[in-house]
């Protein structure tokens, strides 16, 4: 029952923003208090739950999302990502510069979550979209997906590293077999299927996307008005670099020195980014003698192009919560409990399934692992195998129950209907080729 109450929800909010035209942060807002008092939350602790999803997810996301649109804006303005994009089209030229693109941001996924290398791409992404007249989504839908398979399949993020756990296999052995199998997964569902769509779906494929949370991206006059590439991409990754630092140092040496801790602190992902965003003040502002009070202007607005971004994001937090709180996890779980399905699409459909109506990566991985334990335990499957298969799962129909799913509409410039179509869909590809993957690797992997 909880299940249809969830697929009602969403119908509901798909009818509020698109037939109402209401704001997807007061539709989000509205159809999460409707579902959760649905669901059986009592109605005194209906708006509890709505603030607890809220916070939880606008906690996270917010410092990274404002230094990272306060960052971006000022390697727009100065001409930084200009100076990048026009190094990586001379360097890799317009055959090549997807590959490149997807090569990149697979490398960045590695270290970063995937909303955090949104935030620092994006600009450069869009940058280089203008630079060689190419369509955005061109680059920003590999990119994305290049991100998210990182994300969901890879330690040492949370995720994976977590189910590593749960599932009891070895995290040297979840790395090696997850970059094997990630990058089939990330090719096909990148660069192949990004030109299927284009010809199935070609009006998303716009050129000059107007994208109000990336702010106004315009190239300078003149060459002369660049800054040096190596200031320009040291800026840009400077808050890749510290992170992956700070992940390599965590690996290698005792957390109890001083110096692994110390290295750990500037390499939090906060931290990383108001380092980085101070140093592009000195060196892309008043280094190349713009007064401080433009380059607080450039930040204020880089701020108000995001707000509103992040209240949605909150608002899908909120619904979230109350799926979780409602119990709709538990009613998934049931369905599987004398199952007698294969274990690794067991291990794919159970999260899956939490995925598509939680829109929480990590709490479908998390309680789809716990789910599949038992069933792990009592088989001759390797256990690396499971954890990818429900790392595959995780990220199987990103939709509007979740934060990425707004975040790549936004940040992409499109409409509803255009980001369900595209990124959406490409989720549901996304997982079930990884899935493919890793059944493919189980006749080798044993």
């Amino acid at each position: 029952m909880s299940i249809l109450i969830m697929l009602l929800g969403v119908l509901l909010l798909f009818f509020l923003i698109i037939k109402f035209k209401l704001n997807t942060f007061v539709s989000l807002l509205l159809v999460s208090i409707v579902v959760g008092l649905l669901l059986g939350i009592p109605w005194t602790k209906v708006p509890t739950v709505v603030e607890q999803g809220i916070g939880d997810q606008v906690g996270h996301l917010a410092i990274i999302f404002g230094l990272g649109a306060m960052l971006g804006q000022l390697i727009s303005d100065s001409g930084a990502g200009f100076q990048i994009a026009n190094t990586f089209t001379a360097r890799f030229g317009r055959k090549y510069i997807e590959l490149a693109v997807v090569l990149t941001s697979f490398i960045i996924g590695l270290a970063m979550f995937f909303e955090v290398g949104l935030v620092i791409l994006l600009p450069i992404i869009y940058a280089i979209a203008l630079e060689l007249d190419v369509a955005f989504l061109y680059l920003a839908l590999p990119m994305a997906v290049a991100l998210n398979v990182a994300h969901a399949f890879l330690p040492p993020h949370p995720s994976p590293v977590a189910v590593a756990g749960i599932l009891h296999a070895p995290l040297g052995q979840v790395l090696m077999v997850g970059i094997l199998c990630a990058v089939p997964v990330v090719l096909i569902a990148g660069p192949l299927y990004n030109h299927f769509l284009m010809k199935v779906y070609p009006r998303v494929y716009r050129k000059n996307v107007q994208s109000a949370v990336l702010g106004d991206i315009h190239q300078p006059h003149s060459d002369k008005d660049l800054p040096g590439f190596g200031i320009s991409i040291i800026t840009a990754t400077l808050p890749l670099v510290l992170i992956i630092i700070a992940t390599v140092i965590k690996y290698l040496l005792p957390a109890h020195q001083l110096f692994s801790s110390i290295i750990q602190f500037i390499g939090n992902p906060d931290l990383a980014m108001i380092i980085s965003l101070v140093f592009a003040v000195l060196v892309l502002g008043v280094h190349r003698g713009t007064a401080m009070k433009k380059i607080g202007q450039s930040m204020e607005n880089a701020i108000k192009q995001i707000a509103m971004m992040l209240l949605i994001i909150g608002g899908a937090g909120a619904f979230k919560q109350v799926l979780v709180t409602g119990g709709v996890a538990d009613d998934i779980s049931a369905l599987f409990l004398h199952s007698s399905i294969s274990p690794l699409v067991a291990a794919w459909l159970i999260p899956a399934l939490l995925h598509f109506c939680l829109g929480s990566t990590m709490v479908a991985a998390l309680t789809g692992a716990g789910l599949v334990a038992p069933l792990a335990a009592g088989t001759t499957v390797d256990p690396v195998l499971m954890v990818l298969a429900v790392g595959a799962g995780s990220t199987f129909g990103d939709h509007v129950n979740g934060a990425g799913f707004w975040m790549v509409k936004e940040y992409f410039g499109l409409g509803l209907k255009e980001a369900l179509a595209t990124w959406s869909v490409l989720t549901c590809v996304t997982s079930m080729i990884g899935l493919g993957v890793v059944l493919l690797a189980s006749l080798f992997v044993h």
